[in-house]
């Protein structure tokens, strides 16, 4: 088991911080964070930003606005010390610490209104102004009253069509609102999305030119100006992390079709001593490494390119043939199946390492967090997919919905390999995550 260590006293760090967040998913938030950071950093400062729940797509944007790392928080998936560690850590290093939420302020459990005011971080609301002229007050005074506990730094207008617009919109504010801004309607500034959300930042030919864009508005609002300073307290315990995994070499799939994975189950990995190297299931013929990693991506985008790799193909047949780990997550898993058809119907052949085959479709198939017990621990993460898999082989277990507890995604075991739709976060259980890359841990 691991082991916990009381911390020496720390004193808490003073940094200012912002949660940004709206009334739903859809208003602008990841165009606004990725403005903010942007134009904060081209003053010279150090913008850490942080995204709430699971999310792979927009951290990549805001990375590349902010020149860091995006870091998931989250109260349920991450856990309270964590985030706690996390944002301590990042206010010893920023100037500014900014944190997008996910879909509207007061939705799901936790909230990111709970998450804001378990750290005491002031809240920006976003609200997507077409169409609207002074209701946009009467929405702002609930999102700044419906908890009196947050502290509630004011509403920012977006997507306003002309200053006369804006006069409209300002003017149905009730007075005890703090009103922030308004953001023009500038389809140069927009981020171009596809079934699963953000487009890849990679796939973005003039994404720097979109985030000046995006950043050149923000002069014109109070979002200029540094936020209010908020104290951030340390974690009281720090997890020791044996080294479970020392002498593993693993391999990781990393390009354009495998690209959902979180650094931090990667720092964790190595934190457990394991060797860590890069592949593409795209352009590499050959593997060798004591275990595989295949996280979720776009395989349904490359399709041709993945088949036509038969190279690849064999060497992972080899590496599972000699009893040697492999773990698959949601699009890691569908390039396994023996083939592979995409929304237009178009289908492919692919690593045929798990019987059975995958199907995009037009519609979300499983959405929501989960989590997964196993002999070593409960490991938490999500699900998210437009694919549906059919598989003769039997279900090694089921993870639970964190909703109401019922029964999720399946968890497959197949020889030494283990797959599932799930995305799992692996500092929410170590050791279990350690055993997903050796022979006969229990999972």
């Amino acid at each position: 088991m691991f082991e916990s260590r009381l911390d020496p006293i720390q004193s808490p760090r003073q940094c200012p911080a912002l949660f940004l967040t709206a009334c739903s998913s859809g208003q602008g938030k990841t165009t606004l964070v990725a403005a903010l950071a942007r134009y904060h950093r081209r003053l010279g400062r150090r913008v850490r930003v942080f995204k709430t729940g699971p999310d792979f797509l927009d951290p990549m944007i805001l990375s590349r606005a902010s020149g860091a790392e995006v870091a998931p928080l989250d109260l349920w998936m991450v856990g309270e010390a964590d985030c706690r560690r996390k944002l301590y850590a990042a206010a010893a290093e920023a100037d500014l610490i900014l944190i997008e939420g996910a879909m509207g302020l007061f939705d799901g459990t936790p909230s990111g209104a709970d998450l804001a005011e378990t750290f005491a971080i002031p809240v920006a609301a976003l609200i997507d102004a077409r169409g609207m002229g002074q209701t946009f007050g009467a929405l702002a005074l609930g999102l700044a009253t419906y908890r009196p506990a947050l502290r509630f730094a004011g509403v920012i207008a977006n997507q306003v069509a002309s200053a006369r617009h804006a006069e409209m919109i300002q003017s149905g504010i009730a007075d005890s609102v703090p009103y922030l801004g308004a953001i023009p309607r500038l389809a140069g500034a927009a981020l171009p999305s596809r079934h699963l959300g953000l487009v890849q930042a990679e796939e973005i030919a003039d994404l720097e030119q979109r985030l000046d864009a995006a950043a050149d508005l923000i002069g014109d609002t109070a979002l200029a100006d540094l936020p209010a300073p908020v104290a951030f307290s340390p974690a009281l315990e720090q997890t020791l992390l044996p080294p479970l995994l020392a002498g593993q070499h693993i391999a990781v799939a990393r390009d354009a079709a495998f690209s959902f994975i979180y650094a931090d189950n990667l720092r964790l990995l190595q934190a457990m001593g394991a060797e860590l190297s890069f592949f593409s299931p795209l352009v590499d013929t050959d593997i060798s490494a004591d275990a595989v990693y295949l996280p979720g991506g776009y395989p349904e985008l490359h399709l041709q390119t993945l088949a036509a790799n038969t190279g690849i193909q064999r060497a992972l047949r080899a590496h599972v043939a000699a009893h040697r780990p492999l773990y698959a997550e949601c699009g890691g898993m569908l390039y396994l199946l023996e083939c592979l058809t995409d929304k237009s119907g178009v289908e492919a052949k692919m690593a045929a390492l798990l019987p059975g085959q995958g199907r995009m479709q037009q519609r979300l198939a499983g959405l929501g967090m989960q989590s997964l017990a196993t002999p070593k621990g409960r490991l938490r993460g999500h699900s998210f997919h437009h694919s549906t898999m059919e598989t003769p082989l039997s279900p090694h277990a089921y993870a639970h919905r964190q909703r109401d507890g019922q029964s999720g995604e399946v968890f497959y075991r197949h020889g030494s390999l283990r797959a599932s739709y799930l995305h799992l976060y692996f500092p929410s259980a170590p050791e279990a995550a350690a055993a997903l890359f050796l022979i006969d841990h229990g999972l």
